[in-house]
């Protein structure tokens, strides 16, 4: 999967804009198990926000490891949560026209 552009990032945050946090990285911090419930999660939503409970000052570290884990893609880090995508494998099933 290619990167995202600029344009696919600002309409990817617009439309994250009114979603909660699915998935919460706390005092346990990045495992197996958290990886996995982001996978299972963008399966179903494409688009969603992690929030950083704990380890705070880490969360660098472990955005590369979501994205790598998850084989999604990096859209904004504000504050302490993070919102990534991974577009839907079946065309018909994808809530996102991302623009060109």
């Amino acid at each position: 999967m290619k990167d995202l552009s600029s344009k696919q990032k600002k309409y990817l945050k617009s439309q994250a804009n009114t979603l909660k946090p699915l998935i919460q990285i706390g005092k346990s911090g990045l495992t197996p198990q958290s990886i996995e419930s982001v996978t299972k999660a963008l399966g179903s939503h494409e688009l969603l926000k992690i929030k950083f409970i704990a380890f705070k000052e880490e969360k660098e570290k472990y955005i590369d490891m979501i994205l790598e884990g998850s084989r999604s893609q990096f859209v904004s880090l504000i504050g302490h949560v993070l919102t990534v995508y991974r577009e839907h494998e079946e065309k018909e099933k994808r809530n996102y026209n991302l623009p060109e």
